[in-house]
């Protein structure tokens, strides 16, 4: 009795320290270029369907430029994620946000230097904000509107595009919980000032697919909500690497993991070696 007992307690033991490590694990990355690393790790709350694979792109803004690209501002028609690449000749592409019934218009603020995609902001909480004017401010931010001051840096930069906050500048989840779930593409910036382009096939709730990132080796700064569902795109090819991610699943509208093509998106953000 009192060895089965021992070998309980060493069972929970255990358990309860691979628990702790995987909900925390560390995320190997494989080196592209110099600044730029990408991983793919299974996530440690499995999803309902697919392989629960999450893929990040972990960018240093200081050897590379963000570009915006838009079809109103080229006057072009939609495009995919991989063409949209290959055109406007970017390493990597990921949505700029969600968008307007006109495929089109970004369903907030947006502004790439002098053209204006929509000039209206609105109540989301973040804004991606690079090409940068001046070095005052970093290369690359995620703006949080409740904790920064949006007047002073809206004329700091040339490039931005308003998204929903997902975890706010003091790393606090600000989904609350829900029963819809989506493939997604977010894009995060970590405490050492990387952009992060983050992909997941595999649908989740938003808060869920928060803590996991958060309980990461990550160590996130903040993070912005870009698309979810078969929309959802993020495409890399550099150095003999090749990444073509597509999201499927959308509750309430595509309720599969059948999807298999990237869907044209009107605008992206891109990525350029400096």
């Amino acid at each position: 009795m009192k060895n089965s007992l021992s070998i309980l307690v060493a069972i929970i033991a255990l358990t309860t320290l691979s628990s702790s490590n995987f909900s925390n694990d560390e995320i190997e990355w494989k080196k592209i270029d110099e600044g730029l690393f990408y991983t793919e790790y299974l996530a440690p709350k499995k999803s309902t369907l697919g392989d629960s694979k999450i893929s990040i792109l972990k960018i240093s803004p200081k050897l590379y430029n963000f570009n915006i690209h838009s079809a109103k501002e080229h006057k072009q028609s939609v495009r995919t994620a991989a063409n949209w690449a290959k055109e406007k000749n970017q390493i990597a592409v990921i949505n700029a946000g969600m968008y307007m019934r006109d495929y089109a218009t970004n369903l907030g603020y947006m502004k790439n230097f002098d053209f204006v995609n929509n000039n209206r902001l609105n109540s989301d909480n973040t804004i991606a904000a690079f090409n940068r004017k001046n070095d005052s401010v970093p290369e690359f931010q995620i703006i949080d509107l409740k904790c920064q001051n949006w007047e002073s840096l809206k004329n700091q930069y040339n490039s931005f595009t308003q998204s929903i906050r997902m975890m706010d500048c003091n790393q606090t989840n600000r989904w609350g919980q829900q029963s819809k779930k989506w493939s997604m593409v977010v894009i995060g910036k970590d405490k050492q000032g990387n952009a992060l382009f983050i992909f997941v096939r595999s649908p989740y709730s938003v808060h869920d697919f928060i803590d996991i990132l958060s309980k990461s080796s990550l160590d996130l700064y903040n993070l912005m909500y870009l698309e979810g569902g078969p929309e959802a795109s993020f495409y890399l090819n550099h150095n003999g690497t090749t990444v073509e991610k597509m999201g499927s699943y959308e509750t309430d509208f595509n309720e599969n993991d059948d999807n298999n093509q990237y869907w044209g998106i009107p605008n992206v953000i891109g990525i350029s070696k400096k």
